[in-house]
């Protein structure tokens, strides 16, 4: 099979994967992460398929919706790798960037020993995927998901935990005014390539301005 025909089957499995899922994790945030792997893969030396495939398929089952089972994503996207008789290796490296590419997997876990994977081709997914997750996407984002996990939107007697292990993160249900200083603001300084840091500046500085105005709103001075 080759490489068009290839992910044009993998668009449209994630698409009928994905149909129902919550709208910061749907198809068209895997569209966005897509197309920012693609700007991000034009300034560096990859392998077109391996960041193709790892773009489309890294959030094809995301834990958080499945009572926190990191294993149900990989398993997926093998399932469907191997029935596509895509070469074992490349699935290897697909399955390796969606089980390292999120933002929990950065954080100090005691009680994980596992050797942290790196690539350039993980590295220009996880900064498409990051992308995704700061600027006014980032924040409409966020907000979908606090609402659809019923949290508040800011309670200033509870204060961001910028320390937090990954059990820790995963078990979090703090406001989501808290989630952009517990990860949103910390993603810029965290891009891997220079096309990503470059992207990245812009929507961190939009992000600041919007919690100035919301500060502002929220103590009336607006």
């Amino acid at each position: 099979m080759n490489t068009d025909k290839l992910i044009n089957k993998t668009i449209k499995f994630v698409k009928r994967t994905l149909q129902d899922a919550e709208g910061g994790h749907d198809w068209f945030h895997i569209h966005r992460v897509f197309s920012n792997a693609q700007r991000i893969a034009k300034d560096e030396d990859v392998n077109y398929l391996v960041v193709s495939l790892g773009a489309l398929l890294h959030d094809i089952a995301d834990a958080k919706f499945y009572n926190g089972d990191e294993t149900i994503g990989p398993a997926l996207a093998t399932s469907f790798l191997k029935s596509e008789k895509v070469d074992p290796d490349i699935i290897k490296h697909v399955v390796e960037i969606i089980e390292n590419i999120s933002f929990k997997s950065s954080l100090t876990d005691p009680n994980n020993t596992h050797k942290k994977f790196n690539s350039i081709e993980f590295q220009v997914v996880q900064d498409a995927d990051r992308l995704d997750a700061i600027g006014a996407i980032g924040i409409a984002r966020a907000f979908n998901y606090g609402g659809f996990k019923n949290r508040a939107l800011y309670n200033p007697l509870i204060v961001p935990n910028l320390y937090m292990s990954k059990a820790e993160y995963k078990k979090s249900t703090a406001p989501t005014i808290n989630h952009f200083y517990e990860k949103l603001l910390v993603l810029k300084d965290k891009m891997n390539t220079n096309t990503g840091r470059k992207l990245a500046e812009k929507r961190h500085q939009f992000m600041l301005t919007y919690l100035e105005q919301f500060y502002k709103e929220w103590n009336g001075q607006l």
